[in-house]
């Protein structure tokens, strides 16, 4: 079964010194010894390099183009990506009206509209209150879940520039 993996999931998984780390390295090895297809859309790659390239003074990581490109590429290469097209465009905008969407919420909205178009069930997320509007359809899937079924989620750290990593 295809999930897409939140924004969240994959700036910590190019970062092997953030403390969240081996929580997203191990739920997304289990994934994939499930046999499941984990995979991305662009708007995904838009938030990613958006807060890779932020300074560290405004909650991002302080990197280079270059050094998020080498990041993005190398996601690229691991995880099956979502096209855009006129359907999830279209999707998107039935989504912001049903749900009085407003504000950065319009984000997690995208990333649904990509996964209904595509038939991806749910989301790899260290938030599932991103995605909580869009039920009945379980569209959350937590990290720490994955890893620990009785555990519960924590805020999420503060993201400092590490160096460059190696994927699982």
């Amino acid at each position: 079964m295809p999930v897409l993996i939140d924004t969240n999931v994959l700036l910590r998984i190019v970062e092997p010194n953030d403390p969240e780390y081996t929580l997203v390295r191990e739920a997304i090895k289990a994934l994939t010894a499930r046999g499941e297809s984990l995979c991305f859309a662009s708007q995904n790659l838009v938030e990613f390099w958006n807060v890779c390239t932020r300074p560290v003074s405004k909650n991002g990581l302080g990197l280079t183009p270059r050094q998020t490109d080498e990041r993005a590429t190398l996601l690229e290469s691991r995880f099956r990506f979502l096209p855009d097209n006129e359907r999830v465009h279209a999707e998107w905008r039935r989504l912001v009206v049903a749900h009085s969407v407003a504000g950065v919420q319009v984000h997690d909205a995208r990333l649904v509209a990509a996964m209904l178009v595509h038939g991806v069930p749910q989301v790899l997320t260290l938030n599932d209150r991103d995605f909580g509007r869009y039920t009945p359809r379980r569209f959350s899937d937590s990290c720490r879940r994955e890893r620990d079924p009785g555990s519960s989620p924590r805020p999420a750290p503060r993201r400092r520039p590490k160096p460059w990593p190696a994927i699982p």
